[in-house]
């Protein structure tokens, strides 16, 4: 009796392997800045996460650069690190060349030339540099990762940007909004608008939250608080 062979063939041993590798990790975490006539605020979280999980809830994520600047940076970590060392070195460069330290203005403009500079493999990193102009005006710069600069007086970045930067057209800049009275924007209401945005951002984005670190800057010092967010 003959036996019937079998037809069967697994195709699976026959398709192609692919592997996949990103140098790149998306740590999240957002930035919100906002700028007045003789101060500058600017906040963001504490959370260090990637995927579902959380890494640290109390990372910093600003950077101060002298007396009158800091930068904010939401994105991948070890990107964040290694351009806030460069820009620190080159800062200390200046110091010790010149004789005095590098205005926001100048500063901003170096920060554009650095990223501009890595545009065929850029830093996956949202940046957001405020300070006082040499009038003593506050300034807010954000940028794209390669480098392209927009000075602004309130910006929100990271990876509930697109979330919080409607909420701030509308309470700083008055946008769509009808029969309002321009007026300059304090440093108390500042600081309100920013606390309420991070708790809208938690409440919508998980890689947003725990506590906001806020820097608010003068002419005189930088001053440092905390506010508590959620934790779940």
């Amino acid at each position: 009796m003959l036996q019937q062979k079998s037809t069967y063939t697994d195709y699976r041993n026959n398709a192609a392997i692919q592997h996949q590798f990103s140098p790149y990790a998306d740590n999240g975490g957002s930035v919100v800045a906002i700028a007045g006539d003789d101060f500058v605020i600017v906040g963001a979280d504490t959370r260090l996460s990637a995927g579902f999980s959380i890494y640290t809830r109390e990372q910093n994520k600003l950077f101060r650069l002298s007396n009158t600047t800091v930068l904010g940076c939401s994105g991948c970590w070890c990107d964040t690190l290694t351009l806030t060392k460069i820009l620190k070195s080159r800062m200390q460069m200046y110091q010790q060349e010149h004789n005095k330290t590098m205005s926001t203005t100048a500063c901003a403009q170096m920060l554009s030339t650095m990223l501009y500079h890595k545009r065929f493999f850029p830093y996956y990193i949202s940046n957001v540099l405020v300070g006082l102009d040499e009038d003593g005006k506050g300034c807010v710069y954000s940028y794209d990762p390669v480098g392209h600069c927009e000075k602004r007086t309130f910006r929100a970045s990271g990876s509930a940007g697109a979330l919080l930067q409607p909420l701030l057209d509308n309470q700083i800049g008055q946008k769509n909004m009808l029969n309002v009275k321009e007026e300059p924007v304090t440093k108390e209401k500042a600081l309100s608008v920013i606390k309420d945005v991070f708790i809208s951002a938690a409440e919508r984005d998980i890689y947003t939250g725990d506590s906001i670190l806020i820097n608010i800057i003068t002419k005189d010092d930088v001053k440092v608080e905390t506010f508590q967010l959620r934790k779940d």
